[in-house]
């Protein structure tokens, strides 16, 4: 294999002519033969045992010339990149250019290569620190979500149905007097205030008691995911079959026992402070980060290649496909679900996976500016941290995570440091009360890695209302029965003949 020329066009395209000689298209060709022949049958020979030249002049000299090509130009490829030193960023459109048993073959390679980018100002970026103590609040509301998790739910006899019991309920909807499909279902567990049905729906229910039957008026929002349903008003006739709640244990050294390893409630209630203080001192600091990123995208420039984006946009929608698939969900339900087409599902993504490129290209040149090298103890360290997070053996991780992907992802995690090591932070205290429980997620190095689950796709309103449990339930089969309508949507390789991409 040769390079025979390279030649740069514009908007980052290479073109590359690449030579593969004679003898290497001669060796490429008896492999084929060897392989092929085994499943060809020529009349006055066993399966498998005709001679080459029998074969080729019975079905044509391109029988194994053509795969032979096949086998051959991804290597070639591969090589003549590695001397041209680009690095490419999409698939190559591959053209055969020249085909001859005598003098071997030629073909002609136009691909996509990394942008070249500057990145200013990314020393000394002024920011601030915003910083929050815990607040009791949020002690409190941690020791009660302790407490409802320790609750025991029981039936309610003595009085009427209150917001936050669990009502089983037969309902049967009708629109225009007459019944319509999914408006029926029969004890149906509906948790009161939980918003799970239409507006109002619940807020009726409240004040009846177990055995009380009564008419329920409610209306379909005009985004209701039933297109004959928008905008109708309801009738939904209800009866309350029984009531349940939750009983909270008492809030004493017995509950502190049970639910921890402290004694008293005041050891608890300390122990929750520091883990939330902890957590916010941890999300001050992503949050730190994140806006010291922020800045240096908006130093980036450089004319990044469209494909990028659409190329990193198929990898979170490929990941977004395996975490569906956790749910025992796949994207056809999904977009069902969602109301969306895949058009605009991957639109969804775009923000996201701009912003992950700009990342990826402004800290591998910060990178490459700062001269920053990884050590081969870092690469081991880093792999071996890797091999027990997945909790996969270090010889199977280096297989499929080469090492060259490896120190890329090293090296803009330096990068990050960096770019937060020379700012300029203004710490500013927070005034509001700290929210703690529920610190976000730190973005700002997944994504300079390429993490592609380091934030969701933004969703549309009708999205976010049909995307979750309902969904899951569905796709599971969990769902009861006859699900009610008035329940809220919730939230191979062919030898290149003319042109062919690069595998």
């Amino acid at each position: 294999m040769s390079l025979v020329t390279t030649e740069k066009k514009d908007n980052n395209i290479v073109e590359l002519e690449i030579a593969v000689g004679a003898e290497e298209l001669s060796e490429a060709t008896q492999r084929v033969f060897r392989r092929k022949s085994k499943s060809i049958t020529v009349p006055g020979f066993r399966k498998g045992k005709a001679p080459r030249q029998i074969i080729e002049r019975m079905y044509g000299e391109g029988i194994f010339l053509e795969d032979a090509v096949n086998d051959l130009y991804p290597s070639a490829y591969s090589t003549a990149v590695e001397e041209a030193g680009i690095e490419p960023v999409d698939k190559a459109d591959i053209e055969i250019l020249t085909l001859d048993k005598q003098t071997g073959f030629t073909f002609k390679a136009v691909v996509t290569v990394k942008p070249e980018v500057t990145v200013k100002n990314y020393k000394g970026i002024k920011a601030e620190k915003k910083v929050a103590e815990a607040a009791e609040s949020n002690v409190d509301a941690e020791v009660e979500r302790m407490r409802e998790r320790g609750a025991r739910i029981i039936t309610v006899e003595d009085r009427a149905a209150q917001s936050g019991d669990t009502a089983i309920i037969d309902f049967k909807g009708f629109v225009d007097e007459k019944p319509f499909e999914g408006g029926e279902g029969q004890d149906f567990s509906l948790v009161l205030g939980s918003g799970s049905f239409i507006d109002n729906f619940e807020d009726q229910i409240v004040g009846h008691k177990t055995g009380d039957s009564f008419d329920v008026n409610v209306t379909f929002p005009e985004e209701y995911h039933a297109e004959e349903l928008k905008g109708k008003p309801a009738l939904f006739q209800v009866t309350v079959k029984e009531l349940k709640t939750k009983e909270l244990p008492a809030l004493d050294d017995e509950f502190v026992k049970d639910v921890s390893e402290f004694d008293v409630l005041d050891d608890l209630k300390n122990d929750i402070r520091q883990k939330l203080q902890e957590a916010l001192d941890k999300q001050a600091d992503t949050d730190l980060e994140n806006a010291l990123i922020d800045q240096v995208i908006a130093g980036l420039e450089g004319d990044i290649p469209a494909c990028m984006y659409e190329n990193k946009i198929d990898e979170l929608v490929r990941d977004f496909e395996y975490r569906l698939s956790a749910q025992r969900m796949n994207l056809q339900l999904y977009l069902q679900y969602t109301g969306m087409d895949e058009e605009n599902f991957r639109k969804t993504f775009r923000e996201q996976a701009e912003r992950q490129v700009k990342i990826r290209l402004a800290l591998e040149k910060i990178a490459e500016e700062e001269k920053i090298e990884v050590s081969p103890e870092e690469i081991e360290a880093e792999y071996a941290k890797q091999a027990e997070s997945y909790e996969i053996e270090l010889e199977k991780l280096k297989g499929f995570l080469p090492e060259k992907d490896l120190v890329a992802d090293l090296k803009a995690g330096k990068a990050i440091d960096l770019v937060r090591d020379s700012a300029k932070v203004k710490e500013v205290k927070e005034k509001k009360e700290a929210e703690a429980a529920k610190p976000k997620a730190s973005k700002a190095k997944k994504e300079a890695a390429g993490d592609k689950s380091a934030e969701s796709p933004k969703k549309s309103k009708k999205a976010t209302e049909a995307a979750g449990a309902d969904a899951e339930q569905a796709a599971a089969q969990e769902a009861p029965a006859a699900k009610p309508a008035a329940k809220k949507p919730s939230t191979k390789k062919a030898a290149p003949k003319a042109k062919k991409e690069e595998e």
